[in-house]
C-alpha cells in the first residue's frame, strides 16, 4: 500500500515559519505531481502549492511569495516552506501525489491523512 506521511506542523506566531514534508512510501511506480492542499474550518479544501515531475510549481495567490514547495525525487519527499504567516493561514495541511504504482495502467491520487498549522496572534 502506499502511504503519504507528513510532519513538521505544530503552532507558531504571526511572521514565522514552519517547514512541512511529506515523504511517500510503499510500493510505487513513478511520481508525477506531489503537492499541497489545506482545508480551514468551515471551508473548502484548497490548493496551496503543487510541484510538477518536470519541475514546474504552482501557487496559489494567497501564498505566491510567501511559501516554496520543493521536492526530492530520491527520497519521494515533497517539502513546504512557509514563511511571513498570517493569522489566516491556520488549517488542515494535506499532502496529496499523483503516482503509479506497478501492475496499474493509469495514475492514481493519494491523500495523507493531514497535519495541523495554526498559527497565533
Amino acid at each position: 500500500q502506499v502511504q503519504l506521511v507528513e510532519s513538521g506542523g505544530g503552532l507558531v506566531q504571526a511572521g514565522g515559519s514552519l517547514r512541512l514534508s511529506c515523504a511517500a512510501s510503499g510500493s510505487i511506480f513513478s511520481i508525477n505531481d506531489m503537492g499541497w492542499y489545506r482545508q480551514a474550518p468551515e471551508k473548502q479544501r484548497e490548493l496551496v502549492a503543487n510541484f510538477t515531475s518536470g519541475g514546474s510549481t504552482n501557487y496559489a495567490d494567497s501564498v505566491k511569495g510567501r511559501f516554496t514547495v520543493s521536492r526530492d525525487n530520491a527520497k519521494k519527499t515533497v517539502y513546504l516552506e512557509m514563511t511571513s504567516l498570517k493569522p489566516e493561514d491556520p488549517a488542515v495541511y494535506y499532502c496529496n501525489a499523483r503516482l503509479r504504482v506497478p501492475l496499474l495502467k493509469s495514475d492514481i491520487s493519494s491523500w495523507g491523512q493531514g497535519i495541523q498549522v495554526t498559527v497565533s496572534s
